[in-house]
């Protein structure tokens, strides 16, 4: 071997070394950016913590260019690793521009189907479900939820009798509405539920006093509407810079230090942000991945809010 060959090979080999070493953090870095879980405690199944929300951004029949990008906004919270889609009788044409998406989505999709009954009377609520069924075109929901405690009593026993027969996985009961939570509390510690879904973010938290405790105790799982408070939390931050200490738990933008504050505390399973914007799907989805905040973390968070 000539000194030519051999200076080459030496060189080869410690660009091979630097080349590893500059890779390492990029691996480390991959391997905190994986796909955030909690488990459903009625059965230990597997949920990402971010899912997508539909209430007000599907409302779109008819307008072939918002549904285009919401096309590619389901297709983003897919390729992001998505799960728990959350929509409503409630929410307009949400359910059929769903179900005309969905066909469309390319490569893995792992849908975790959830809608909402919301009507009064039996046989109402399951012309409503089927229909529901029908605008998604899915075989079967996961999650079916009474929508606002709505003729609670009558869906419940429905529902009961869909999941035994297996037209349904789990079950759930829901509000967005603050003065609800006091006869939401008398239903769950004495029914059972796999899901209860209601408002929660950093700059409101009735909800960790008595709810989100009690869900903890009853093996209910949670899932968080209003994660950004409908965007007042954005007013309060315009302008302002993330605190550096964010880097700790992989925190890039302030859409991802609320969503990562809701879901981190130890009762939420999934929130369920809604957007009808690819950059804002890829930004809600970054707070799926790499690590949660702990309590501590969680406290400083509150702290440099208030202190805003």
């Amino acid at each position: 071997m000539n000194r030519s060959e051999r200076n080459r090979r030496q060189f080869l080999k410690a660009s091979a070394a630097l080349t590893s070493l500059a890779l390492a953090p990029a691996l480390a870095r991959a391997a905190e950016a994986a796909i955030i879980s909690k488990s459903i405690p009625k059965s230990g199944e597997s949920l990402p913590v971010i899912g997508m929300g539909t209430s007000r951004t599907f409302d779109s029949i008819d307008d072939d260019e918002i549904n285009q990008r919401l096309r590619q906004v389901t297709q983003t919270f897919f390729d992001h690793g998505g799960g728990m889609i959350d929509s409503s009788p409630m929410y307009g044409a949400a359910q059929s521009v769903l179900g005309a998406i969905l066909p469309d989505i390319k490569g893995d999709k792992n849908l975790f189907a959830a809608t909402k009954v919301w009507i009064d009377g039996r046989e109402h609520g399951i012309d409503q479900m089927e229909a529901s069924r029908q605008a998604w075109g899915v075989k079967r929901f996961d999650l079916m939820q009474i929508h606002n405690l709505v003729d609670w009593r009558t869906h419940l026993k429905t529902l009961q009798q869909m999941k035994a027969d297996g037209q349904i996985r789990y079950l759930g009961i829901t509000t967005s509405h603050g003065r609800f939570h006091d006869e939401l509390e008398g239903i769950l510690k004495n029914h059972e539920f796999d899901f209860v879904q209601m408002s929660y973010n950093i700059a409101n938290d009735d909800v960790e006093q008595r709810l989100l405790p009690l869900a903890l105790d009853r093996g209910i799982g949670v899932i968080i509407n209003r994660p950004f408070q409908r965007g007042s939390l954005f007013h309060k931050v315009k302008g302002k810079a993330l605190p550096g200490w964010v880097e700790e738990f992989g925190c890039d933008s302030w859409a991802q230090y609320f969503l990562k504050y809701v879901v981190s505390h130890p009762a939420v399973t999934c929130a369920i942000p809604a957007t009808s914007k690819v950059k804002h799907m890829r930004d809600n989805m970054g707070a799926g991945r790499g690590r949660l905040p702990d309590e501590r973390q969680r406290q400083k968070m509150r702290a440099y809010l208030n202190s805003l």
